[in-house]
């Protein structure tokens, strides 16, 4: 199972993408961030950020998605662009994948680390423990959203509790699966099959026909002087001239000569004979 975590932001946007084997093993397949410059509006920062979630999802194509949730208490402001940048992060995921999660900053330090107070160091240190990496992920946001993966990775076994909007987190009052996202999902990707099914096949009727024709060429017969090379052309338009030498005597005199000698030569005798 493939799983994207995202530490939501409108500055930085971290990703992390693991995936977790049958046994519960998870290997790090890609992390980083997406930022977007300060001196742009919000609309245009939202799409770049739009953007940028849409191409780590066709990279990877996640099976499930993580978030982290937000909480503010001091910097309202800063919080409500940040509610912007996790809106738009989450209307491009759902649109891939309709298995969305969050969890709280607390929840995912007591999974990585048993201790919901966690520093951050901690949290980086173990990420890089779980994941056999050389170092730890940089920027920190890369990091986060890995370890919001790995949470994830722990926490997927609860089912649906912790889904997105799933307020209350008890049993029996889990948000239900999506399933009008799951089934335009299928869709889309029948239609992708579809077509690159389709290109499959005109490319192998493409070659088929190439090979039919190049088949017929080789049976046909060649026609005369046709591949000759250049020497053997010189000699066969020498024939010509050799030609025009024929009936010339070994003295060098012409057929008509020759003949008109005859010619006097028994008048010749006639008249001596006479």
């Amino acid at each position: 199972m493939i799983i994207l975590g995202i530490d939501p932001g409108l500055a930085t946007l971290g990703y992390g993408v693991i995936r977790r084997d049958e046994n519960g093993k998870c290997e790090m397949l890609d992390y980083g961030v997406i930022t977007t410059p300060k001196e742009e509006s919000l609309p245009t920062r939202l799409v770049l950020l739009e953007d940028g979630v849409n191409q780590i999802l066709r990279l990877h194509r996640p099976d499930q998605i993580a978030f982290e949730e937000l909480f503010f208490s001091k910097n309202i402001t800063t919080g409500i662009a940040v509610s912007h940048a996790r809106g738009v992060a989450m209307l491009a995921c759902v649109k891939y994948c309709p298995y969305l999660y969050e969890y709280t900053p607390m929840q995912i330090k007591q999974a990585l680390t048993g201790y919901g107070k966690a520093e951050k160091k901690q949290i980086q240190e173990v990420v890089k423990m779980l994941l056999r990496l050389e170092s730890i992920p940089r920027p920190d946001d890369a990091a986060d959203a890995l370890a919001i993966a790995l949470c994830h990775a722990t926490a997927s076994r609860y089912g649906s509790m912790f889904k997105v909007n799933n307020m209350t987190r008890t049993k029996g009052n889990n948000t239900p699966e999506g399933r009008e996202f799951q089934r335009r999902l299928k869709e889309q990707l029948e239609k992708e099959d579809k077509k690159d099914a389709a290109a499959k096949k005109a490319a192998a009727q493409r070659a088929k026909k190439t090979a039919a024709t190049a088949a017929t060429t080789a049976q046909k017969p060649k026609k005369a002087g046709a591949g000759t090379p250049a020497s053997a052309k010189t000699v066969v338009k020498a024939v010509p001239a050799a030609k025009a030498q024929v009936g010339r005597s070994p003295k060098g005199g012409s057929a008509a000569e020759i003949a008109k000698q005859i010619a006097a030569q028994m008048q010749e005798k006639e008249n001596t004979e006479k």
